[in-house]
């Protein structure tokens, strides 16, 4: 065994409590080079000369290219737990402590590697409803004007409307959603409200605040949650904070709300560099110092405020990691005050692991999730075998309750259509719906998709809601959300991979004794179709193949070890 490939840190996604006695622990090796594991354990604080330790087999239940990992999941009364792993391996074995391999001499309590004190206010806690949240992510302007239709002749602005989208939550519900997520609808001065004016008011081209008073309360009469917008991380030129400074220069109370300013800031001509910080170089969106103790309780009470007048459910933070941890912290614990199940869902397109250590963010926006979804699916540029280790990312990146409340997603206002990257496939882009319903994590839909909403630009994937439109895709979001709701397994259990290789994958999300296994065959060869279980859902005519692009989904009890 190689030394150098066996990984454990303390603390983090490979050790954590879920409750007050349960723990998840993981360790990484070398692919194939161990051939067991075993977890030992004792209590850090015990009045004992020695500790007394406990061991536990460790189970293989992820592997990539390249590593295999090991996890066990321990109930204990111990709330200070010292430990260490051992693996074997031919005719070798190695102990892992703290800071080494192995120990000249007998171990004493700091060699081990520890976890202090399982604190409560440590443990990532999403909302629970986060579980089994449905999103259904809106853009305003180019959802409904409030009598199911919308125009597609203005080039600024489509006109879409609070009552528009109040209209059509019968609709939303039909579909299976419970949550939906609205881009910016505070008064701005693009037709996307990137560039926020008024925190305090929804912009009077889209209706007022009694309309959103109106649409949370009828929402939540039909089961469906509300997430609105923030942006934070930068405002418009035209708001009043940077227009004091454009006046006042160093004289202006606000000038420490901004970033790297000149002393008498200006807005550039058009083409020309901005001398301070924005939103990538946009001028008209100078970046925001959210460290700045005026500007950060500012933010802080338009958070609450939203929640308290209006009872949405959480917010979106646009570019969150641009956000400081310090604003992040602070906003959360405003937010959390006034809702303590409310939402925060942070806009990160890399890994979110330094923001979801239960201080900052619920959850991120999975981009990761689309991209190895596009090259599997949309594109066919890697094989299963790929894939899956993409999928072993994703699955080992975050804690498990962090895992749970990902949004997951296909497409968004910042990216172009799904469809569109498969090429308008439906074949294609039901076999990525299915990954995604039946994925641990939020599933998200961008307004349309079920209509077969295409587009690559900017103007084309935010075109207006396709309303009289049937399309097949329709039906299929139906009944995998319908599928996902149906069954707790899909929505609380752990994924485990039966099988990929080539073009075909298996795999199976357990949960309380029920195992549920998706298989997809994505090649051009018939697979044989599997038996075991009840078939819940099944895309192909013969019952004893599976075919090109299509897919079973069966039900099954699940047997001793498939939990692990």
């Amino acid at each position: 065994m190689n030394p150098s490939t066996i990984f454990h840190r303390p603390l983090s996604e490979y050790a954590f409590a879920t409750d007050e006695t349960h723990y998840v622990f993981r360790l990484r090796t070398g692919k194939g080079e161990a051939q067991g594991c075993n977890f030992f354990y004792a209590d850090r604080a015990a009045m004992t000369p020695e500790l007394d330790f406990f061991c536990v087999p460790m189970v293989k239940f992820r592997e990539d290219l390249y590593f295999d990992w090991y996890e066990t999941r321990l109930e204990t009364s111990f709330g200070r737990i010292a430990y260490y792993f051992e693996l074997t391996g031919g005719d070798e074995t190695i102990r892992y402590f703290g800071d080494c391999y192995e120990m000249v001499g007998t171990p004493t309590r700091a060699d081990y590697f520890q976890f202090p004190f399982n604190h409560r206010a440590d443990r990532f806690l999403a909302p629970e409803w986060a579980k089994d949240a449905i999103v259904y992510n809106i853009f305003p302007d180019s959802f409904a004007t409030g009598k199911q239709t919308i125009s597609g002749d203005s080039e600024v602005g489509l006109g879409g409307s609070i009552r528009g989208i109040t209209d059509n939550l019968e609709y939303i519900a039909s579909m299976g959603f419970n949550c939906v997520y609205l881009n910016p609808i505070f008064t701005a001065e693009s037709y996307h409200r990137y560039d926020t004016l008024d925190y305090y008011q929804v912009d009077p081209h889209m209706g007022t605040n009694d309309d959103l008073r109106h649409l949370t309360q009828k929402a939540h009469c039909l089961g469906i949650r509300v997430i609105l917008d923030g942006v934070f991380n930068h405002i418009s030129s035209s708001h009043f904070l940077f227009r004091d400074v454009l006046r006042k220069g160093m004289e202006s109370e606000y000038y420490s709300c901004f970033y790297r300013l000149p002393a008498h800031p200006s807005i550039p001509a058009p083409g020309a560099a901005p001398e301070y910080t924005c939103f990538s170089y946009v001028p008209n969106m100078p970046k925001t110092n959210t460290a700045d103790p005026y500007l950060r309780q500012y933010f802080c009470d338009v958070g609450t405020y939203w929640i308290r007048e209006f009872d949405i459910d959480g917010w979106r933070l646009d570019v969150a990691n641009e956000l400081d941890d310090g604003f992040l912290r602070a906003f959360r614990q405003a937010v959390k005050a006034a809702k303590p199940d409310a939402l925060i869902v942070g806009e990160v397109w890399e890994n979110a692991a330094h923001y979801l250590n239960g201080d900052m963010l619920d959850s991120a926006m999975n981009y990761d999730f689309r991209r190895y979804a596009r090259r599997f699916f949309a594109e066919e540029s890697v094989s299963a075998e790929v894939f899956d280790a993409n999928v072993s990312t994703l699955l080992l990146r975050y804690r498990e309750n962090a895992l749970h409340a990902q949004l997951n997603l296909l497409d968004s206002h910042d990216v172009s259509r799904y469809l569109t990257l498969c090429g308008g496939s439906v074949d294609k882009m039901e076999l990525s719906v299915l990954l995604q319903m039946t994925f641990p994590g939020m599933p998200c839909v961008f307004y349309g998709d079920e209509k077969g909403l295409c587009g690559l630009s900017e103007k084309e994937y935010r075109q207006a809601m396709a309303w009289g439109v049937t399309h097949p895709l329709e039906e299929i979001y139906r009944k995998l959300i319908a599928m996902r709701k149906t069954h707790p397994a899909l929505r609380y259990g752990n994924f485990r991979t039966n099988f990929a290789s080539g073009r075909v994958y298996s795999y199976s999300r357990i949960w309380e004794g029920k195992k549920i296994t998706v298989t997809m065959n994505l090649g051009d060869v018939p697979i044989n179709a599997p038996r075991q279980g009840r078939l819940l859902l099944k895309k192909g005519e013969n019952r004893d193949i599976i075919g090109t692009w299509e897919y079973e989904v069966r039900e099954e009890q699940a047997h001793g070890g498939d939990d692990l």
